[in-house]
This record gives C-alpha cells, sequence and structure tokens, in this order.
C-alpha cells in the first residue's frame, strides 16, 4: 500500500519541509531506510544517522534544526515516537481485518457466536462461553468452560484459556499463552507431595497485552489478578493468587510466586524474581536479574541480589572489580603493622 507523505502529515498534523509528493510503502529503523520508508528520530544521540540514512522521509521535532546537509524529507511533528507508534498501529490495525468462521471448529450448543467474529479453524469453544464484540480468536485456540471474554480481544493461534477465566476488553494474547492452569500448590505428606486442588480462576482486566508463551496460573481460591493496562513480555510467569497492578511492565523471563501483591505502574527487567507474599508498592523499578525476597514501598530503583537500591548495587559491582587489588593493599599494610611492632618491641 502506497501513501504520499502529504495524507501522512494530513493524519499526524504534522508539516512537510521537503517534497510532500513522495510516496511511502514501508517504514524502518533509520540507519536502515531505504529509498520508499519512513522512519523517525526520536533521541538525540541517534542524530548522525538522519544525514546518512536513505529514508525518504523522516520524522522530527518540529523545533529539530540540521547541523549538516540532509539527503530526506522532514516531516515535523510535536512528538516523533508517539507519531510513529500511531502510524504503526494503524499499519497494524489494517493487517488484522481477519472475519468470519473458518472450518473445522467447536463450538458448544448454545453459546453465541456475534456477527463481526474470526474464529479461526480447529478452534474449540466450549459450553457457557460469553464473547463479545470484534473478538479475533485464531486457528487453534481453547476457550474453556464459562470464561468470558470482552469486546476488541484477540486471541491468537494456540491460546489456552482454561474454565471459569475472566478476560477484559482490548485484550491482546499471543500465540502459547495459557491462562488459568493450575497453580503450584502441593502439600507434603509422608515424604511425597499431594496436590492441592485450584478451584480459583483468573481475571484479565481491560488493555492488558500478553506475550508469547506467558503462563497465569488460577488461584488457590478466589482470583490471580492482572490490572489494568498491565503488559507481559514473552516468558513470564505469575503463578497462583498473585496481583499486578495498574500499568505495570514485567519484561521477559520475569518470575513472581504465588500471592506476592505488585502494584501500579511499576517496571520489572527481564529474569527478576519475586519471593512468594511479599506486597510491592507503585513507581518502582526494578533492573535485569534483580531478585526481590521481601516487601518494597515505593518509588524505588532497585538492581541486583538481594535488590538493593541501584547507586548502592553499582558501589557493590565497583568494589568487586577491586577486590584483588584490595586485597593486594591489605597484605602490604599487613606486612608493615608487623614490621612497626617489632621495631616498637626492641625499642
Amino acid at each position: 500500500m502506497e501513501i504520499t507523505i502529504a495524507q501522512i502529515a494530513a493524519l499526524v498534523n504534522g508539516v512537510v519541509d521537503g517534497d510532500s509528493s513522495l510516496k511511502i510503502n514501508n517504514y524502518s529503523k533509520i540507519e536502515e531506510g531505504k529509498e520508499g520508508c519512513l522512519t523517525f528520530l526520536a533521541n538525540p544521540k541517534y542524530e548522525h544517522y538522519i544525514y546518512e540514512t536513505k529514508a525518504s522521509v523522516v520524522i522530527v521535532r518540529k523545533d529539530f534544526v540540521p547541523t549538516k546537509p540532509l539527503k530526506t524529507t522532514l516531516l515535523r511533528v510535536d512528538d516523533p515516537y508517539s507519531t510513529i507508534a500511531q502510524l504503526l498501529n494503524m499499519v497494524g490495525a489494517m493487517q488484522q481485518q481477519r472475519k468470519g468462521i473458518e472450518n473445522p471448529i467447536f463450538v458448544s450448543e448454545g453459546v453465541n457466536i456475534p456477527d463481526n467474529i474470526y474464529l479461526g479453524a480447529f478452534s474449540y469453544i466450549s459450553k457457557g462461553v460469553v464473547i463479545g464484540q470484534n473478538v479475533k480468536i485464531y486457528p487453534q485456540c481453547y476457550v474453556g468452560d464459562d470464561v468470558v471474554i470482552g469486546d476488541n480481544v484477540i486471541l491468537y493461534p494456540g491460546v489456552k484459556i482454561y474454565h471459569g477465566c475472566r478476560i477484559g476488553n482490548n485484550c491482546i494474547l499471543h500465540s502459547g499463552v495459557v491462562v488459568g492452569g493450575d497453580g503450584f500448590g502441593f502439600a507434603p505428606e509422608n515424604g511425597v507431595y499431594k496436590k492441592i486442588a485450584q478451584i480459583g480462576n483468573v481475571i484479565i482486566e481491560d488493555d492488558v497485552e500478553i506475550g508469547a508463551n506467558t503462563t497465569i496460573d488460577r488461584a488457590t481460591m478466589g482470583s490471580t489478578i492482572v490490572k489494568k493496562g498491565v503488559k507481559l513480555d514473552n516468558l513470564v510467569q505469575i503463578a497462583h493468587n498473585v496481583e499486578v497492578g495498574e500499568h505495570t511492565v514485567i519484561a521477559a523471563q520475569a518470575g513472581i510466586a504465588g500471592s506476592a501483591k505488585i502494584g501500579s505502574h511499576n517496571s520489572i527487567g527481564g529474569q527478576c524474581g519475586f519471593a512468594g507474599h511479599i506486597v510491592v508498592g507503585n513507581n518502582n523499578q526494578f533492573g535485569a536479574q534483580s531478585g526481590i525476597p521481601k516487601s518494597v514501598g515505593d518509588n524505588n530503583t532497585l538492581m541486583g541480589y538481594p535488590a538493593v537500591k541501584h547507586v548502592d548495587f553499582a558501589r557493590q559491582v565497583a568494589n568487586v572489580k577491586n577486590l584483588n587489588r584490595t586485597n593486594a593493599e591489605i597484605t602490604v599494610l599487613k606486612k608493615e603493622i608487623e614490621n612497626l611492632k617489632k621495631i616498637i618491641e626492641n625499642k
């Protein structure tokens, strides 16, 4: 699909600085730009690429002043990053206009299938399921008994939603996501582990996106809750009875143990681990591979294991790097002290 830069400018309220008749047929990173591509410059440290890029158009801030000659047309906007996000979302929406029901599928008797649904081949819809408007269920998805799915939800291929779970409006679940598998509940008895029935469910609120192969376990009793606006990366583990607060983001391979309560607007780096039954406040940042064994308040930036304030972690790393030199200096000081002792004893 081709579109002129003048048409794009009208969509995003931008100002064209150059040839407004240029046609755009693709998007690219600024360092990989080619003729016909649209790209953007949001971070000043990448400015050098704008003088080298072969992209036809670069989105920049309205106040951008080049320091060298340019070979590209500029589209000036208030915020390049949000503008490119808006354009990419438009493209994504056009690519996802699937509708209708493919075959073969299985839909239990009594389940109402809305007219504007997309239901991919080999999907299975169990009894008592409620499906909202404009839902897209891609091939090989499983939706268990009494599941409720809100409006504008996308379930990509291979998503599995166990019985009794709730999915809010405008959610996206990527391939391989499992919602409502049993929590890791076992009781030791006479040297063996006996399974504890997990009779709760999972509630996912509105505007949540869940990455590929992420798993969210059902509660032992009550609900595991992922609140509004949460974004989960691929391969994240959310255990039974966990609560994840609004607009928290969690990067890949992080794990949250059972009954932990995570507040809102937290940023959690990849491979972080949270102990069970702890409470984490709001607006915290956790560096990648941090281990959090106990409760944390609000507005912290933590790193390491056990996680400490990021400035303390940086000092610890620096001290470790200097250990050999420090040990050598201590050895020298010990010898000097021994020599001084001998001098004092001989007086």
